[in-house]
């Protein structure tokens, strides 16, 4: 018998399965990156300059850290998808257990490793001395609270793993809510600056990871563990960490990339393009939420129809995927290029950062349509087990964004600028591999029954 809380994706309209699927998603990711835009704007506008700079400067050390327990999370999520498309209820305790034992384990390798590196790191990115010790502030603040972001990401991922996406929202528009909240009055009453916005965050994370424990072991069966089962499995950790490795891996070289990328950055020394930096980062992520809920979707779409053995559904669901990117971009674009100054308007005040950042911006978006076209077969790979590719996706990254990077910018011609056409001369290569990987170990293969994860 088939619950509310639960959603099969191995039958039925395939289009409509991943819009529904993707809706909570989608408003959850908008919401998300509306409170990351408020700290951005309170920064920017109600505290200075300098400080926007400290905050935009950890971003992606943050992403880095970030990376390592969230890959785990969604290896995780992957194997719940295929116990649950399977209907191996036991399993997928068991699952869920020993991934407690694997992300606690991580969350507190993380949170050392943030707490101690914050500031070596930030010292190898070549950021300003006016500026270090508000980022070193921030980083290890918001690296305490590495173990709820977690817990969130552990019970959401088993969430959607069957289905459920709708609760993971709310638990995330109550956090943003509050974090939204805590940044006004932690800054404009308290006046705790940079220090105040770090704080708000990790409040509302804790926030958010206990609400999710709470509605988890209420109202999810697969959450009532019975004393037999807490007994650690080592060949289910063995298989989370197989599968979550390597996409944490990959997600940590994303990030050590745009470290790198940010140090091309620091080296300007220019207040002005490290703000217009982060300012196209937050315009660039804003502007893939689509295409980052596309691939989360994919991957739960994809994980139970391998469960079930439907690969001719995943292949269907692959040119949906495309018909999507493709009218998303068509629409997205023109509208990023019009209005790029009032867009980068909305995070500062400063003229000298609007300038840099309007047309940084609209260098970017004229790639998103190659962006979207690595979160669909991603995250169909992701699904289906395949943990190779997480690897050569990350390398991939990498190699292109420190290549490109430091390639153009010591071009006279290009100058600053070959900071973001790195980034779209990335995003276009990585496609293209996506892509090939997609035909290679799903597109090919005939018949209704997928390969094991084993076999890719």
């Amino acid at each position: 018998m088939k619950n509310a809380k639960e959603t099969h994706m191995t039958e039925g309209n395939i289009l409509k399965h991943i819009l529904l699927f993707s809706l909570p998603l989608f408003i959850g990711n908008v919401v998300q990156q509306l409170y990351n835009m408020v700290d951005t704007v309170v920064v920017g506008r109600f505290v200075s300059e300098d400080a926007l700079a400290a905050t935009g400067t950890c971003s992606s050390v943050n992403f880095l850290f970030f990376s390592l327990t969230s890959g785990l999370a969604i290896g995780i999520g992957i194997i719940a998808s295929h116990d649950f498309g399977s209907n191996d209820t036991k399993q997928l305790r068991r699952t869920i257990v020993n991934s407690a034992y694997v992300l606690g384990f991580a969350a507190v390798v993380v949170t050392v490793a943030g707490v101690l590196l914050a500031r070596p790191i930030l010292t190898m990115m070549q950021v300003k001395d006016t500026i270090i010790d508000d980022a070193v502030t921030y980083l290890t603040v918001t690296c305490l609270g590495t173990v709820f972001i977690v817990i969130y990401n552990g019970v959401s991922a088993i969430l959607r793993a069957i289905g459920n996406s709708k609760m993971p929202l709310i638990f995330l528009i109550i956090s943003s809510f509050l974090n939204i909240v805590l940044d006004l009055l932690f800054v404009l009453v308290f006046g705790l600056g940079v220090l105040g916005v770090a704080i708000a965050t990790v409040i509302a994370q804790a926030i958010s990871a206990a609400i999710s424990l709470i509605y988890a072991f209420r109202n999810i069966p697969y959450f009532r563990i019975s004393k037999d089962e807490l007994k650690p499995m080592k060949n289910i950790i063995f298989k989370c960490f197989g599968l979550g490795v390597p996409v944490a891996i990959q997600s940590s070289m994303i990030a050590i990339s745009l470290i790198i990328l940010q140090r091309v950055v620091n080296s300007y020394d220019d207040i002005a393009i490290m703000g217009a930096f982060t300012i196209s980062g937050k315009v660039d992520i804003i502007e893939s939420i689509v295409f980052n809920t596309l691939g989360a979707a994919f991957t739960t779409f994809a994980g139970q129809n391998l469960g079930a053995g439907r690969l001719d559904r995943v292949k269907q669901g692959y040119r949906i995927g495309i018909r999507i990117v493709l009218g998303y971009s068509l629409v997205s674009i023109p509208l990023i290029f019009l209005f790029s100054e009032q867009i980068s308007g909305l995070f500062v005040n400063s003229a000298d950062v609007i300038v840099i950042s309007k047309t940084a911006v609209r260098i970017a978006c004229c790639f998103y349509f190659a962006l979207g076209m690595i979160y669909i077969p991603r995250g169909i790979l992701n699904g289906v087990g395949d943990a190779r590719f997480a690897l050569i996706n990350g390398i991939t990254e990498v190699i292109c964004r420190i290549l490109f990077a430091n390639l153009l910018v010591s071009i006279p011609a290009v100058g600053i600028w070959g900071i973001w056409w790195a980034g779209a001369l990335t995003w276009t290569v990585t496609s293209i591999v996506c892509n090939v990987r997609y035909f290679v170990k799903v597109g090919r293969n005939s018949g209704v029954a997928a390969p094991s994860s084993e076999s890719l």
